[in-house]
């Protein structure tokens, strides 16, 4: 495939440094799309583009938004002031958000999408791996980077692109898969919905975008996915449903999880007959979705027993429990949870892992109306590790609001009995050196640059002992 979507022969991306902005920007610069962009600060990210082709600027400018652009693509976290934005407004030259982009590039491939408040991005991570592993050549694009290839998005050469269907704006709405999986239904992202009832709303939307004939990946155990799978149900049209997990009931059940240090072995029950895989990430949260990736693999008519010893071939994907290094005795592990569910889950899997040791975690609340409705309930999962530091609210793309910080956190989990302090982010490497012993795991933990702070912790461990 060497040609681009209609409309963008000459993308311009805004924040083209971004998780998923940047895979759609390496995709169409692989096609051989004239594509340009811009973000805030440099980056390996647009340094890797640029070795691509793009042309990548620092810093926002209207003059960077070429004059013969043709379409201008953004995220939500892009605002209306931005000046390219504006001189895209200006000049009439059309808007694309980067799900619509997306949209565009998936045209006239087999697509599967997972979807999910929590989970995404390890379960298409582990799909594009193992369609990788099985010499498929698919396309994918996910909200972090694999580790095998490195890279958050490949245009490839074969049938199907496999892409993570962001619920959080309501995006995934632009998507027309043939098989879907979802994972789960929580409230979040606060800012976007009001209730619970908006979130189900949302997500039956996403399961009528299912094309005519194609296949709903459903999580049986969930409370929010069952929600879903009996509206769904009830409704008697729609595409096919398979749930999987524990739960009597469940299609594709997960019949046991064998933890094993920093992975796991899990044995499920399909079609009549057992099958045992090996999960190269801890947590038993992580084997349910190798377990929902299988399902729809053999949903899109992959052979069950070729796509389980290929999901073994998965190793992670950047911040999802990503093993950072290990410095006298003390191994650094970081974490991408900021929703209370994804933060006990991880800690959960972690207290499996230390064998023994401690567990210690720098928290950094991410956006403030998230820490504003759940500020209590991370507190409570944070009871779970051994210390905490918590650092201050990651704004993101939102203002501050009255009242609302960290302290919240703190306090939530002073209360569950953890013990547990603010911090500031620049005290965390010398804190945690004194802190460690040998055994102990320490995690960043967070969607925020608290990602940073692992390097410098294994640094300052390497100086001190």
């Amino acid at each position: 495939m060497t040609a681009g979507p209609a409309g963008m022969a000459r993308p311009h991306f805004i924040g083209i440094g971004g998780a998923g902005m940047s895979g759609i920007a390496r995709i169409l610069a692989q096609r051989g799309v004239r594509v340009a962009g811009s973000d805030a600060r440099e980056s390996g990210t647009a340094e890797a583009l640029r070795e691509l082709g793009a042309t990548v600027h620092i810093g926002h400018a209207a003059g960077h938004l070429a004059p013969d652009a043709d379409c201008v693509v953004v995220s939500s976290a892009i605002r209306e002031e931005n000046p390219e934005l504006a001189a895209a407004r200006e000049r009439g030259v059309p808007v694309l958000h980067r799900a619509e982009a997306l949209a565009r590039v998936m045209e006239g491939r087999r697509a599967l999408a997972v979807a999910g408040t929590h989970g995404k991005t390890t379960t298409t991570s582990m799909l594009a791996v193992a369609l990788r592993t099985m010499g498929l050549e698919p396309g994918y694009a996910i909200g972090g980077d694999l580790a095998g290839p490195g890279t958050n998005a490949e245009s490839g050469g074969g049938e199907w692109f496999v892409a993570e269907a962001d619920e959080s704006d309501r995006s995934f709405l632009h998507y027309a898969p043939d098989v879907a999986i979802i994972l789960n239904a929580e409230l979040d992202h606060h800012a976007n919905y009001a209730s619970i009832e908006e979130i189900y709303e949302s997500f039956l939307a996403f399961a009528d975008r299912i094309r005519p004939g194609g296949t709903l990946v459903v999580d049986a155990d969930e409370p929010g996915a069952r929600e879903l799978t009996a509206r769904l149900r009830a409704r008697g049209t729609g595409p096919r449903l398979v749930t999987c997990g524990e739960a009597p009931d469940a299609d594709v059940r997960v019949l046991r999880v064998l933890p094993k240090g920093l992975a796991s072995e899990v044995t499920v029950l399909l079609d009549g007959t057992e099958l045992s895989f090996a999960v190269n990430v801890p947590g038993r949260h992580y084997a349910h979705n190798a377990v929902a990736a299988l399902a729809a693999g053999v949903a899109a008519g992959l052979p069950a027993a070729d796509l389980a010893g290929a999901l073994g071939s998965y190793t992670g994907v950047a911040r999802r429990l990503q093993v950072r290094g290990e410095e006298a005795g003390v191994r650094v592990i970081d974490s991408y949870a900021h929703h209370p569910t994804e933060m006990t889950a991880d800690l959960r899997a972690l207290r499996d892992a230390a064998e023994g040791g401690r567990v210690l975690v720098v928290y950094q609340p991410h956006l403030f109306s998230r820490t504003r409705e759940l500020g209590t309930e991370m507190g409570e999962a944070l009871a779970l590790a051994d210390r905490s530091l918590v650092l201050d609210i990651y704004p993101a793309r939102e203002d501050p609001l009255p009242g609302i910080t960290s302290e919240l956190v703190v306090a939530s989990a002073a209360s569950a009995g953890a013990d547990v302090r603010h911090a500031d982010a620049a005290d965390i490497p010398a804190t945690v050196a004194d802190l460690a012993r040998p055994g102990d795991l320490v995690v960043t933990m967070g969607a925020g640059d608290v990602t940073d702070l692992g390097p410098e912790i294994l640094a300052r461990l390497s100086r001190t002992r």
